[in-house]
């Protein structure tokens, strides 16, 4: 299906390979690769989607999001729209640790991933504002940040599956506790291993799984035990056979230099937040996304009920949850004041 709907939405692929790229840790790379897809005609209304931890650009092409999105007639037509979807830093086809540098590669940080998609658009894509940026989980994190250092640079921002603030709590936990199992497995060796750390890498996936699983929908894709068991096995069969430990570590902890609680008052983008009620990442109990929220002067936060169409944190990429709250910030950005 994805790759049917892709060849039908015309999706193009490139990479712009960024000249001796300094990161917030004084580290530098001679030669940045980013790659991205793009949808639609340069010089349309644009539209930056950004994918999550441990993601691609190419999430996005499936029917779910695409197809609910894209497609003719729909709130982000690729017929009208200038649709990019870059891989971050660390991920998909861009420069990351497993190509060749392993634990040497630059440690960067959510700052800095910000920074190359800047120079992405600017530089390579020719896009010097944006309509519109959809940032679903990590994206999402970056989607504030954007906000609060580029103001001027969109006109509206869909927030899917995050917080404004520093991670702390149970998320901070749970992300030291995945790192953790993968440096305390002896075969890590540093970073520096010939073949996986399984093990350790076994038990970050366990922490992934938490945080991205939804006990409504697993009740029915697992309704018994055995079913369960396979549904458990084939899952983390299929994440050990894609996954790089670096890779993975690079990730979870590229988060640490997050927090845009300092700066919510300068946001003058029009910005709609949304989680769900069973996100297991964002707990609505928290009622922190409700508080943040009115310190940005254009800001409207959602907390979508449990329902058919919630998927935990993973709803951030079924549309059909959604898509009525975009069409509404969509229509409130139209004209900036």
């Amino acid at each position: 299906m994805l790759a049917l709907l892709a060849v039908a939405l015309a999706v193009s692929e490139g990479d712009f390979v960024v000249r001796e790229f300094h990161f917030a840790s004084g580290e530098t790379l001679p030669e940045l690769r980013l790659h991205y897809r793009t949808l639609g005609t340069p010089g349309s209304p644009a539209v930056l989607v950004l994918h999550g931890t441990t993601g691609s650009g190419a999430q996005f092409l499936g029917d779910s999001f695409a197809g609910a999105l894209f497609g003719p007639g729909q709130l982000l037509d690729a017929a009208k729209h200038f649709i990019i979807l870059p891989d971050g830093i660390g991920h998909g086809g861009s420069s990351k640790p497993s190509d060749a540098l392993r634990a040497r590669f630059p440690h960067y940080g959510y700052a800095d991933m910000v920074e190359a998609q800047r120079r992405l658009l600017v530089e390579k894509l020719g896009v010097s504002h944006l309509r519109l940026i959809v940032g679903t989980s990590m994206g999402c994190m970056h989607s504030w940040l954007w906000a609060e250092t580029q103001p001027k640079f969109m006109d509206a921002a869909l927030a899917l599956a995050c917080l404004p603030v520093q991670i702390a709590g149970r998320n901070r936990v749970l992300r030291k506790l995945a790192a953790d199992a993968i440096r305390q497995d002896p075969a890590w060796n540093g970073g520096e291993y010939r073949q996986q750390p399984l093990a350790g890498l076994r038990g970050a996936l366990e922490v992934l799984f938490f945080m991205g699983s939804a006990a409504v929908p697993l009740q029915s894709q697992a309704a018994s035990r055995d079913a369960a068991d396979r549904f458990a096995d084939e899952w983390m069969a299929k994440r050990l056979a894609t996954t790089d430990a670096n890779d993975f570590l690079y990730a979870f902890e590229a988060s640490r230099d997050y927090d845009p609680s300092a700066g919510l008052e300068r946001i003058d983008t029009a910005v709609t937040a949304i989680n769900s009620a069973d996100d297991e990442v964002n707990p609505p109990e928290l009622g922190i996304l409700e508080r943040e929220i009115r310190r940005v002067r254009r800001g409207k936060a959602i907390v979508l009920p449990i329902g058919p169409q919630t998927r935990g944190h993973g709803t951030h990429t079924n549309a059909a949850a959604w898509k009525d709250h975009l069409a509404e910030l969509l229509q409130r950005s139209g004209q900036r004041p």
